[in-house]
């Protein structure tokens, strides 16, 4: 929308750059890859009412009522978090479903209250005022996005796929044909659809280019389905008998009740949940390419709020983002939200339209374990891919990731592996009892502990509290851990440019570009301050950034020594060598008026930096310029290390190691 300081149209004939996340494939794309998401998502959407619906004695219409309205505002809670409207929604590629963390207390609540039809009604007033809640709380919420570091993120997120790896496991080997859906592990069968379901996804995505490969999940499905169908062990009766319309309306069960109790339980549940939303967000910002920041933690929490509010009203329960589908968006590399808002609008009328929900609903759990075995150990995977930034010298970040996901593991683990037993349709049907429902401990302490990613995030975030932000005033990020982050937002700017000078050289206009960016919600903030800070300077005084680092074949005066900041793979050089680095140097600078600058600390080849400057010799003053501040942005990057890392004793016993760093 244009505002009146909306800047200058661009120049005629240039477009402008839309984020991959922004961008909308063309319909026919748009509906195949959305329709993608629902296959992925829709095993996991039915499996909590169903649950919930044999926990309290639910007849088979009111089991039939929850689905279908379940599918329905799933759609719209999709919708919300992927489009958004005003400052509700992320605007991410992110599938809502309802959050498994709601099952303990839900099946409690119902029962408490009379359980049925009538323990339904206690339910839904305390997930309308839980959402209400949710909503108010959101901004409040953001604001804690600091206990939120990389080593909290990448270990809930790494939990939430070696959590849920189990579900797909538990499909792979469910019986198709049996009347109870009973596990049968040694049945090859099974074994040969979920494996070659696994195949053929991946020989797609080796040998198909383009669209073709992005859907490899939905293709993989729907030919196993057929080979499954072949061999007698797919079926469609339910398709035939259910109807084509069987929308189900606000209240369909009467007027909600409120009761305190029951509030309070489900607001704490939303809290853990929206932890859990947070762990989502940030394995899809990571995906996608997108910072994320306190504001769409916010929008993220508010679209959550939103969505339970209307769950509680179309007989429905509290919403989060479906991890299987954050994975979806990692293994096809698709990013738009809107195919996730396409997908929203394809559960819509699948809520309407029962006969078509159905035949999704009939591809054989064989074949739909394979596939989501896939999709939950790319979850994993992306929070190992966080992990990897983090600093593991620092015992305090080890203690935080190896007990939280020890803790997740035990309470996930920690049940009893008999199917449970529900009526739909007038038959009894079994489906794999989840992980941690049935641990014995006492009333309020069932809720962080009804699933093993609730309480592995609940310790991560408690464990880096302790650890990081107790008996101080923010974490410590300079003076060998005596200045706080809370002291750097408070510093002077003659202060600051004397605590980070050395960061970049002693230049002073980065450095008061830095500091005019506090306060400073996090380390990362700081960081982010000195780089943007250097990416927004004239040409004049990138010019001066560049002239004010060492020259890479600068001596000492007194020792003949190479003096050039981070020359870790230009150390120990013989005679000759270190002759032809300086005769580099000076060529560089002779021809390009400025010193050559590069990150030696991530080099370890001599020969590579002398070819590589040689070769470049040939390139333009702007070409060159360019590459000396993305050298120096690295070194810039190595230095705010070092000086975070003096602020605890491993790492900096660490790199006190290597005296040839400055």
């Amino acid at each position: 929308m244009a505002t009146d300081s909306a800047p200058a149209a661009a120049p005629q004939g240039r477009r402008k750059r839309v984020h991959p996340v922004d961008q909308v494939p063309p319909f026919g794309k748009l509906v195949t890859l959305g329709f993608q998401h629902v296959v992925a998502f829709y095993a996991g959407a039915v499996l909590v009412p169903l649950l919930i619906a044999n926990a309290i004695g639910l007849d088979d219409q009111a089991l039939t009522m929850l689905i279908t309205a379940d599918l329905f505002t799933c759609g719209i809670a999709s919708l919300l978090q992927a489009v958004g409207i005003w400052k509700i929604g992320v605007r991410l590629p992110l599938l809502q479903g309802i959050t498994f963390a709601t099952l303990a207390p839900v099946i409690k609540i119902a029962n408490d209250h009379g359980g049925g039809r009538v323990g339904l009604l206690t339910v839904y007033g305390a997930v309308i005022s839980a959402g209400v809640f949710t909503f108010l709380i959101a901004p409040f919420f953001a604001k804690l996005i600091r206990f939120f570091p990389p080593v909290v993120t990448g270990t809930v997120i790494t939990i939430i796929g070696i959590s849920l790896i189990p579900v797909g496991a538990g499909d792979a080997v469910t019986d198709p044909n049996s009347a109870t859906g009973a596990h049968d592990a040694g049945n090859g069968r099974w074994v040969v659809y979920c494996i070659c379901t696994i195949a053929l996804i991946v020989l797609m995505q080796r040998f198909f280019r383009g669209f073709w490969a992005t859907i490899s999940i939905l293709l993989g499905l729907g030919v196993m389905t057929f080979v499954a169908w072949c061999f007698g062990d797919a079926h469609f009766d339910r398709v035939a008998e259910a109807s084509w319309v069987g929308f189900t309306p606000p209240f369909a069960f009467g007027w909600p009740r409120f009761d305190l109790i029951a509030i309070v339980s489900l607001i704490v549940v939303l809290m853990v949940t929206a932890v859990e939303s947070t762990g989502s967000v940030f394995a899809t910002g990571e995906i996608v390419g997108k910072r994320i920041r306190k504001e769409d933690i916010a929008a993220t929490v508010r679209a959550d709020g939103i969505a339970t509010i209307i769950g509680g009203s179309f007989n429905s329960f509290p919403y989060t983002a479906f991890s299987e589908n954050v994975g979806l968006v990692r293994m096809t590399g698709v990013k738009s939200r809107f195919v996730v808002a396409c997908a929203g609008g394809i559960m819509i009328i699948l809520g309407v339209l029962p006969k078509t929900a159905n035949i999704v609903g009939s591809i054989p759990s064989p074949v739909l374990g394979g596939a989501a075995l896939i999709m939950f150990a790319t979850v994993a995977i992306v929070g190992i891919q966080t992990l990897t930034t983090v600093d593991f010298t620092d015992h305090r970040n080890l203690s935080i990731a190896a007990t939280s996901i020890a803790v997740a593991l035990y309470v996930q683990f920690s049940q009893s592996s008999a199917p449970t037993t529900i009526l739909d349709k007038g038959a009894e049907v079994k489906v794999p009892e989840l992980p941690g429902v049935d641990i014995a401990v006492p009333g309020i302490l069932q809720i962080p502990f009804s699933t093993g990613i609730t309480m592995g995030a609940i310790t991560a975030i408690l464990m880096n509290i302790l650890f990081f932000h107790v008996g101080s005033k923010g974490p410590a990020v300079a003076g060998g851990g005596s200045i706080t982050l809370d002291e750097v937002n408070t510093m002077s700017k003659e202060r600051f440019r004397e605590t980070f000078g050395e960061v970049v050289q002693g230049v002073d206009w980065v450095l008061d570009r830095a500091w005019e960016q506090r306060p400073f919600d996090d380390v990362h903030d700081l960081r982010s301050a000195f780089q943007e800070a250097m990416l927004t300077g004239s040409d004049t005084q990138q010019l001066d950034l560049i002239q004010a680092f060492p020259d890479l074949g600068a001596e000492d005066e007194e020792t003949g020594e190479l003096i050039a900041v981070d020359h870790k793979g230009l150390s120990h050089l013989e005679e000759t060598e270190h002759e032809n680095v300086v005769n580099l140097a000076a060529a560089y600078r002779e021809h390009f008026g400025f010193p050559l600058v590069i990150c030696a600390r991530e080099t370890e080849r001599y020969d590579r930096v002398l070819r590589n400057g040689w070769s470049r010799m040939d390139n333009s003053e702007t070409s060159e310029k360019s590459f000396a501040l993305i050298e120096i942005a690295k070194i810039v990057n190595h230095r705010f290390d070092d000086l975070v890392a003096d602020a605890n004793p491993l790492t900096s016993v660490r790199f006190g190691r290597q005296p040839e760093l400055s």
